[in-house]
């Protein structure tokens, strides 16, 4: 059961553009969470107390303490609290992720192929969720803390998180070592499993020829149609898709890839912003100061004087008065 087929009201979920992420604690569930909803946000509980039942996309999956729920963009659910319920929750948006996987292109899997490869659920039962959980701790006390460079400590951990959970906490695996609350999802034919796995990886060769296509001529004035004439797909098939694996649209996510060129530029101290902002693609820079701090939260001049106050401290730790 999907979103798209009944009226369920998406909730609005407001995390902010510069680092679309926000970790709470809560006790209880709030009777907000307990009626069916829906939203764009990608989101991971960890159960810290207690015990309830969750409902995923029809599906029951009754929980405990040290449990951990990964639930997908538009998955359909509600939580019912038992007893003496606390949990850590995590929400972020998929474009937080979306540029590293011009390295690993399969990251955001754990949450794409639920059903297929992936449960929702996983259980404390299960080795190694205890090493998840303590990922998803420390992401909490760093997000609680917001001390200097929280933001990249955060960013590592979620990796290192879904990292794991794609190398080890696959259907296949948590069936093979005895966990238990796996629901309807153990029953997928082999023969389905394997159709949806093929489907997969081509979908993500395809939105990976289209990334980096868009790295090696970043200042391209690329259009919808030239990228899924590389995916060769129509451009409205091949924006959905790119939507679906990536996390964000292919417009959005070559703004994010000209914006990190232009960091890069900008701490390399020898262009005009104005340079840097052509050679990134932008062609007007008003629009590339406004897309810049709206991103990354501070123009391209502060940025590079914050660049080039980090490269002088570095150089006077590195050569002390005699």
């Amino acid at each position: 059961m999907k979103p798209s087929s009944i009226s369920i009201q998406r909730d609005q979920i407001n995390l902010p553009p510069q680092f679309p992420l926000h970790v709470s604690k809560t006790e209880g569930v709030s009777p907000l969470f307990q009626r069916l909803h829906w939203h764009r946000a990608l989101e991971i509980n960890w159960i810290t107390c207690g015990s309830g039942i969750y409902v995923i996309n029809g599906q029951e999956y009754p929980f405990s303490a040290g449990d951990i729920f990964l639930i997908n963009s538009e998955d359909l659910h509600r939580a019912y609290e038992g007893n003496d319920l606390e949990m850590v929750i995590l929400m972020m948006e998929p474009a937080l992720l979306a540029t590293e996987q011009r390295y690993d292109p399969e990251i955001l899997l754990p949450f794409r192929d639920t059903g297929s490869h992936f449960s929702n659920h996983i259980s404390h039962e299960f080795p190694g969720s205890k090493r998840l959980a303590g990922y998803i701790e420390t992401i909490y006390a760093e997000f609680a803390a917001q001390k200097p460079s929280h933001a990249s400590i955060i960013r590592g951990l979620l990796l290192q998180l879904l990292g794991e959970v794609n190398r080890s906490f696959r259907l296949q695996d948590i069936i093979a070592g005895g966990a238990t609350g796996m629901g309807e999802t153990t029953s997928l034919t082999t023969s389905a499993k394997t159709n949806r796995s093929a489907s997969g990886r081509r979908q993500l060769e395809q939105m990976r020829a289209v990334i980096l296509a868009l790295e090696a001529e970043v200042s391209r004035p690329w259009t919808l149609k030239e990228m899924a004439e590389i995916a060769h797909l129509s451009p409205s098939r091949f924006s959905a898709l790119f939507n679906q694996v990536v996390g964000t649209s292919p417009l959005h996510y070559l703004v994010q890839l000209r914006l990190d060129h232009a960091v890069d530029l900008l701490g390399q101290g020898e262009r005009s912003v104005l340079e840097i902002a052509e050679q990134c693609g932008f062609r007007n820079l008003s629009n590339f100061n406004r897309l810049f701090l709206n991103y990354l939260g501070a123009t391209p001049t502060a940025m590079r004087r914050r660049l080039q106050g980090e490269q002088v401290a570095k150089s006077s730790a590195g050569d002390p008065k005699q």
